[in-house]
């Protein structure tokens, strides 16, 4: 029976939620509090706690369909996507989940049961592997995996896997323990009677491939490298839903489902190019149609393309699929953005946010391409250059350093380089390139290498309850810690059996304070979040960490970023009072002594709307609307309330709401007990960070206050230069056109000094052989005229050298201007030149080959400069 995608998926949920699982939503893929990872890459992450035993399951049974992302870090797919069938940067996760519950028994025979009863496939076609054991660990061979899996099919098709294949590890400490892959062979029967499935498991075959992984954590893997049994038993199993839904829908590829045909069938009629019908443009295809997935999910969850982290690699894999679009299916103008309605037929309905964030999604992607397109192009043309250069040197190799610079700083990707080279008949040299990709890697490796020793643990606790909402000081014991190197520092990690300290999250800065007893005192410099859990950052360790200690937090500090926090909410509530309702909060960060908040709306917002809004929240302060918190509210009955829930926001299904008046938002932060502990709301700056999106700056409280302080004084020193006038903006208007009035005179005056400078250089001309030389010294009062000189000098006398030289307010000014001819049948090179001659005003300078400039500090040497720079042009042109 044929089932579709979305069938398959509501199939497998049900299956679980009949084994009483409780069906998990899919928590968002771009990751906000865990260290080790900025894209959730599987299942598992959401539940990473539970494993670490930082935070209690209230549910031992789960199951979800997880998006994730692998394209960064050890689960990199990225290279693999679009050339083979099976991989993809953004894929969906099946998941179920034990915590402490069941074992390996149910686990394997709930597994064979979905797949042979509820999916229909074919028994024939499933291997298994379990872990064959390491004596290094200690660790023997999965028997009680195997003896399950003997009820349900015969030894041959049970293989022994390797270390690498068959044991799970979260990182390099950590909970981790064997696994058990399944695997299909989706091959015709011709190619399974030639070499059979067992001999093709795990050897990368395209239609041999593993469908679902079973991982039974039962160790924890120490600093030293030593596991010893954790205390309760987990199940922590993904199958791939692409793959699952090849297998069911009997096809050969994931791009052959209808997960991905939709959205290939509209790049081929975009393209007015054939899916089959040429590998080149089909693996393009294939590489579009999955980064719009991942693009378009990271957009929803919030992170928008950009420069930094998790933003860049968005942004590469935006640009990967406009450069496959751009070489092999000619698209020379955005279309990827065209794509996305395709994506929300296929998505749309199991991912709502898709739907909502779809207008978002579609101006970002189309900024994002048009930005890119242009910079292709900026790239061949430098890439040209570097051509006529390599072949001016009668050499068939690109320096590697030089596509990296392409590659680096222009986001120019090495494979097009190469692509385009070939066609040329040239390459690129990949040692020096790769060369300077590890040096690039190993810097930002240094950077930000942090070594973290194991967790010393003082007393068992279940869960380290933030008390801070009511508390600012409370009596704590230190339950754990760990040695922290950080960029050569060392540092401390604490946790506490409760906490009235703030941990980073939300946007909102971590308390800073101190932990104290009748013996000592110890800084706490940063609070932050691991996951789940709250560690508080020291400098040093207590001496006696199993003492009872003394929190608490900066009360001022913590109250002026409660004093912002609560301003965003005002400040969200007026913005879409005034902007409209399609304004949505798209990221923010509280601090101490100002905050910003990023925000959907599609154009600038005007000097008049931001006064408005700033009248807005002003006015709110002044009614001191005391705060009104739920703390623990179902989630529905929140959104009944009214309150605002963040997109790629992880919420649980008990929520905490904060309202304000008429404001009520979904918050985890800290707040004022009142909007007139305030103070007073100013707005310093507004401006774009990307399409769609806009960056407001404020203050509040005493730093407004001095903000406002700063620019009235600021005003009353103007007006002091204008003390008999009434209107002051009216005064220093008619200033500012006097002076653009005198600096048009000025600038004609100035250009019909540089004309009659200019054929006064005529005299000084000298013929030598196809080129005509001036040497001279000029009387100039700006550094930029004898530029302007020296270009209208070249436009006038196409076969010019030129050497000026003057002295402007007491330092020494040089310009080198060459002629093409000059530079192409004799080698020379301004910036070259300037150099050399430099070194006689104790300065120096540099330029392109045909033009360059350079100051020094000694006018003295002019004269002997300009005598270099003739001596060594004539000698050259001989």
């Amino acid at each position: 029976m044929h089932m579709s995608s979305q069938e398959i998926r509501q199939a497998f949920l049900d299956f679980f939620k009949e084994k009483q699982h409780h069906i998990f939503p899919s928590a968002p893929m771009v990751l906000k509090n865990d260290p080790t990872l900025m894209f959730t890459n599987a299942g598992m992450n959401q539940f990473k706690d539970y494993f670490l035993g930082s935070r209690k399951a209230t549910d031992p049974r789960v199951t979800d369909s997880q998006k994730c992302l692998r394209v960064t870090g050890k689960h990199n797919d990225l290279e693999e996507v679009g050339h083979d069938t099976y991989h993809h940067t953004m894929f969906e996760m099946l998941g179920n989940w034990s915590f402490g519950d069941y074992f390996k028994k149910e686990a394997i025979g709930w597994a064979w049961e979905f797949l042979t009863e509820r999916m229909k496939l074919d028994t024939d076609r499933v291997y298994v592997t379990v872990f064959e054991g390491d004596p290094k660990d200690g660790v023997e061979r999965d028997q009680e995996a195997f003896d399950h899996w003997k009820e349900f099919l015969p030894p041959y098709r049970i293989l022994d896997g390797s270390k690498k294949d068959n044991f799970w590890e979260m990182g390099e400490t950590g909970p981790c323990g064997p696994c058990s892959e399944i695997h299909l062979d989706l091959r015709d029967e011709a190619d399974r009677k030639k070499i059979p499935g067992a001999d093709l498991v795990n050897r990368d075959h395209p239609l041999v491939i593993e469908i679902w992984n079973l991982v039974f954590i039962q160790f924890n893997r120490k600093v030293s490298g030593e596991l010893e049994n954790l205390p309760e038993k987990h199940v922590d199993t993904g199958m791939g839903f692409e793959r699952l839904c090849m297998a069911k829908q009997q096809k050969k590829s994931n791009y052959d489902t209808d997960v991905f045909q939709p959205i290939i069938g509209e790049i081929a009629k975009l393209s007015g190019t054939r899916y089959g019908s040429d590998p080149s443009s089909d693996v393009a295809m294939r590489v579009v149609a999955d980064h719009l997935r991942a693009i378009a999910f990271s957009i929803a969850d919030g992170q928008l393309p950009s420069n930094n982290k998790a933003g860049y690699v968005i942004r590469r894999i935006l640009r990967r699929a406009v450069r496959y679009g751009y070489t092999y299916l000619e698209q020379q103008e955005p279309f990827i953005y065209s794509l996305v309605p395709a994506l929300l037929d296929t998505m749309g309905g199991a991912f709502p946010e898709l739907v909502a964030q779809q207008d978002l999604i579609q101006r970002v992607i189309k900024e994002e391409e048009q930005s890119f397109l242009s910079t292709l192009e900026t790239g061949m043309g430098l890439l040209d250059r570097l051509v006529e250069k390599a072949k001016a040197e009668k050499s068939q190799t690109i320096h590697g350093r030089e596509v990296f610079i392409l590659y680096d700083t222009f986001g120019f990707p090495l494979d097009l380089t190469e692509l385009i080279l070939a066609e040329q008949g040239m390459k690129v040299n990949r040692e020096e390139f790769q060369a300077e990709m590890d040096q690039q890697k190993n810097r930002s490796r240094k950077a930000a290498e942090t070594e973290s020793g194991d967790w010393t643990v003082l007393m068992a606790d279940d869960t380290e309850e933030f008390v801070g909402y009511d508390w600012l000081s409370t009596e704590v014991k230190i339950t754990r810690y760990r040695k922290v190197v950080s960029k050569k520092k060392e540092l401390y990690h604490l946790v506490f059996n409760l906490t009235p300290f703030y941990a980073e999250s939300g946007g909102q800065v971590g308390d800073r304070g101190i932990i104290e007893n009748e013996k000592e005192k110890v800084e706490i410099i940063d609070t932050r979040k691991e996951n789940e859990l709250i560690i508080h950052v020291a400098k040093k360790l207590p001496e006696d960490p199993a003492s009872a200690f003394k929190a608490k937090v900066n009360l001022d500090r913590r109250t002026r970023t409660a004093n912002n926090h609560t301003a965003t909410h005002l400040m969200h509530y007026a913005l879409r009072e005034v902007l409209g309702a399609h304004v949505e909060q798209k990221g923010s960060l509280v601090e101490p002594d100002y905050f910003r908040f990023d925000f959907s709306h599609f154009q600038k917002v005007s000097d008049e709307e931001l006064r408005k809004v700033e009248h807005m929240v002003n006015r709110m302060i002044r009614l001191n609307s005391p705060i009104e918190e739920h703390r623990t509210v179902p989630k529905s009955k929140a959104e009944k309330m009214g309150a605002l829930a963040l997109f790629g926001e992880k919420y649980g299904d008990a929520v905490r709401v904060i309202k304000f008046g008429e404001s009520v938002e979904l918050c985890g932060g800290t707040h004022v007990a009142a909007t007139g502990q305030i103070g007073i709301f100013r707005i310093f700056r507004e401006s774009s960070i990307a399409a769609g999106i806009r960056r407001i700056e404020a203050f509040t409280g005493e730093v407004a206050e001095r903000y406002i302080d700063e620019h009235l004084e600021i005003v009353k020193q103007i007006a002091g230069n204008f003390e008999n006038q009434k209107d002051l903006v009216k005064a220093v208007s008619s200033v500012l056109d006097e002076h653009s009035s005198l600096a048009k005179r000025v600038g004609k005056f100035q250009k019909n000094m540089l004309g009659i400078i200019a054929k006064n250089l005529q005299d000084q001309m000298q013929i030598i052989g196809d080129i005509t030389l001036a040497v001279s010294r000029v009387e100039l009062d700006d550094p930029g005229l004898l530029r302007d000189l020296a270009f209208q000098v070249r436009s006038r006398y196409p076969r010019i050298c030129l050497v000026l030289g003057a002295e402007i307010e007491g330092k020494a000014h040089l310009a080198i201007m060459l002629a093409d001819v000059a530079i192409k049948n004799y080698d020379l090179n301004a910036s070259t030149l300037i150099r050399e001659v430099s070194k006689e005003i104790q300065g120096g300078g540099g330029g392109q080959p045909f033009f360059a400039t350079a100051g020094g500090k000694n006018p003295q040497g002019i004269d002997a400069a300009l005598a270099k720079a003739n001596k060594i042009i004539k000698e050259t042109i001989g």
